[in-house]
C-alpha cells in the first residue's frame, strides 16, 4: 500500500485550501450555489485530482483514464475548482459559475465540459450510472469512482444500484459517500435516519471502509486499500465537516446553500485567504 510522504500530504492540504478559496470566489461571483458540502469535500477532491486519479488533464478523453461520476451534482463548485487547479481549464473561468452560456452550470453537464463522465442533477442517479459503466468495463484496467451525498441515500434508486453492483461483484467500482450529516431541511438523522449505513451496504455484498474525509493522508490510504478489493464493489464512508475551513458555519445545515449575503460570503473568503496564507508559508 502506498503511503503519502510528508511533502505529498502537505501539497494536497495546500491544494485543498486553494480549492476552498476558489469555491467561495466562485459563489461570490455567481451570487448563488452551494457552500457547505463543497467546502467539506475539498480534501477528497484534492486527493483525487492531484494524487489518486489516473488522468491526463490535457487529454480529458484519454481511454485509460479513471472515471469519476459525481452523483451529488449540487456540489459542482468543488469539482470545477479542483479541475481548474489541475489544468482542465483556465482558473479564471471558475468565475463564470452559473452564468448564462457558461460551461460551469449549477449542476455539471457532460456535453458542456470535457472531463465530465455524466450529467448530474436529480439526486440518486450517480451510482446507477457508475455501476452500469463499471459493469460494461469489467475487463478494462481503470477504476470507476462515484461520489454521493449522504442525504441522497434517501433515494430508492441508490439501493437498486447498490444491489446490482454487489450481485455482479463489480470490483472496479469505488463509491464514496460524503457523510457530513446534513441536508437541505436539517440533519440526515432528523430528516430520515440512515444508520447503520455500513451494515446496509455490507448486506448488499459491498466492502466498506470508514475514514476521516478531511484527512488527506488517511483518505489516500483507504483508497489504496479499496483498489485491492477485486471481487466486490467498495464503499468509502468519508466523514467530513460541512463548511470546513469557515468555523462559524461548520456543521450548520442552514448553510447547505448560499450564505445569507454577499457581505457574509466576502467575510468567509477573507477568512479562507488568511488561513491559506498561513498554510502556504508553513509549507515553503
Amino acid at each position: 500500500m502506498t503511503t503519502l510522504t510528508d511533502n505529498e500530504a502537505q501539497m494536497l492540504e495546500a491544494k485543498a485550501q486553494a480549492i476552498r478559496e476558489t469555491i467561495v470566489e466562485m459563489l461570490l461571483a455567481a451570487g448563488s450555489g452551494h457552500i457547505a458540502s463543497p467546502l467539506g469535500l475539498a480534501d477528497i477532491y484534492a486527493a483525487l485530482y492531484f494524487h489518486i486519479l489516473n488522468q491526463r488533464p490535457s487529454e480529458p478523453e484519454w481511454q485509460g483514464r479513471d472515471r469519476l461520476f459525481m452523483s451529488n451534482g449540487h456540489t459542482a463548485p468543488v469539482r470545477y475548482a479542483a479541475m481548474a487547479h489541475a489544468g482542465y481549464f483556465p482558473l479564471e473561468e471558475c468565475l463564470t459559475l452559473r452564468k448564462f452560456g457558461s460551461r460551469l452550470q449549477g449542476h455539471p453537464e457532460r456535453l458542456r465540459l470535457a472531463g465530465l463522465e455524466s450529467t448530474s442533477g436529480p439526486l440518486g442517479e450517480g451510482l446507477s450510472q457508475a455501476a452500469g459503466y463499471a459493469y460494461a468495463a469489467r475487463t478494462d484496467p481503470f477504476h470507476i469512482f462515484c461520489i454521493m451525498g449522504d442525504g441522497e441515500q434517501d433515494e430508492g434508486n441508490v439501493w437498486e444500484a447498490a444491489m446490482f453492483a454487489g450481485a455482479n461483484h463489480l470490483g472496479n467500482l469505488i463509491a464514496i459517500i460524503d457523510r457530513n450529516h446534513i441536508q437541505i431541511d436539517g440533519t440526515t438523522e432528523d430528516v430520515l435516519p440512515l444508520e447503520n449505513l455500513r451494515a446496509k451496504y455490507e448486506a448488499f455484498n459491498w466492502q466498506v471502509f470508514e475514514v476521516d474525509g478531511n484527512n488527506v493522508r488517511a483518505f489516500v490510504d483507504v483508497v489504496e486499500q479499496a483498489k485491492e478489493v477485486a471481487d466486490k464493489p467498495t464503499l468509502i464512508l468519508a466523514h467530513t465537516i460541512p463548511g470546513k475551513g469557515v468555523p462559524e458555519i461548520e456543521r450548520d445545515y442552514h448553510y447547505h446553500g448560499y450564505p445569507k449575503s454577499k457581505e457574509e460570503t466576502q467575510t468567509f473568503l477573507n477568512e479562507l485567504r488568511t488561513m491559506g496564507g498561513k498554510i502556504r508559508s508553513e509549507h515553503q
